[in-house]
């Protein structure tokens, strides 16, 4: 606004305009954050994303699940932060194993509305 010289109510205006248009989207804490056409984002949490690897690349119970380093690397998030996503998947029964030097395991198939 300052870089601009206009003020709150002007940027707040533009900003509906543009969520009217698809561009534009709210975000927490009052903010709003600009949509890019060509870069589709999934919003959804880590967990459902990362719950879906299990029916995308058809994995069955008792498979190899791919470690927390792969998937911080694959959804460009730091490794605590998978490492709690996959915790709260582990709690809910979806993923077995894990720790320090042991491979995760597919424990059950999550069905469509766990993973919505």
């Amino acid at each position: 606004m300052r870089e601009y010289k206009i003020s709150r109510g002007v940027a707040l205006r533009a900003f509906s305009v543009l969520y009217k248009d698809g561009v534009a989207e709210p975000v927490p804490g009052g903010r709003w954050r600009v949509v890019r056409a060509d870069k589709r984002v999934d919003r959804r949490p880590l967990e459902d994303r990362i719950a879906n690897i299990i029916s995308d690349e058809g994995l069955e119970v008792g498979a190899a699940f791919p470690s927390a380093s792969v998937l911080a690397a694959r959804y460009g998030v730091s490794r605590p932060t998978v490492t709690k996503a996959l915790d709260k998947l582990e709690a809910a029964g979806v993923l077995a194993g894990g720790g320090q030097g042991r491979v995760r395991t597919v424990r059950a198939v999550p069905t469509r509305e766990e993973c919505s």
